[in-house]
């Protein structure tokens, strides 16, 4: 290969790269709603922000900062609250990651008000924006003894009900 040849391809690349880490990323929230949204990162940092500490992928404690998926799931109009009996006790929420990836949470243990639950769609991790292997959102489940539900690079979120 030339070397004009080589150099054209690495500026292709980084070019590539740089468009990609601008492109803005967005939450959606679809499924069994009565109002879809897709949420910017600056719509997100506006709602109400939760803390949790956790365990990182070294042992220490790290502090993880976002917004209640409750509250991001209530904004879609999903039934939670003093609602939440009977038909929305039979529904899940698939978590979504750009990579493919997801895991599944009951609407149940998603809402704070039915179980004392904190787990977020968080943008930082102490105190700092998510790495590029994390983000730049991801859910955290505190009380997850195994991370494996804690998605990375998390895109979507599905709410789906169980049929009769």
């Amino acid at each position: 290969m030339t070397r004009p040849r080589a150099l054209a391809l690495i500026c292709s690349a980084l070019i590539v790269t740089s468009v990609a880490a601008q492109t803005p990323v967005t939450l959606t929230v679809t499924g069994d709603v009565p109002a879809p949204l897709s949420l910017s990162p600056d719509a997100i940092k506006a709602m109400p922000r939760t803390r949790v500490a956790t365990k990182g992928e070294d042992g220490q404690t790290v502090t993880y900062e976002g917004v209640l998926v409750g509250e991001i799931l209530k904004r879609a109009g999903a039934t939670l609250g003093s609602d939440m009996r009977g038909n929305a006790v039979a529904t899940y929420v698939v978590a979504s990651a750009t990579d493919g990836y997801r895991a599944v949470f009951s609407l149940a243990e998603l809402d704070p008000a039915f179980t004392g639950s904190e787990i977020i769609v968080a943008d930082t991790i102490d105190g700092k924006p998510l790495g590029a292997h994390q983000g730049p959102l991801r859910i955290v489940a505190p009380k997850d003894t195994r991370g494996a539900r804690a998605v990375r690079m998390l895109e979507r979120l599905e709410v789906v009900r169980l049929k009769k």
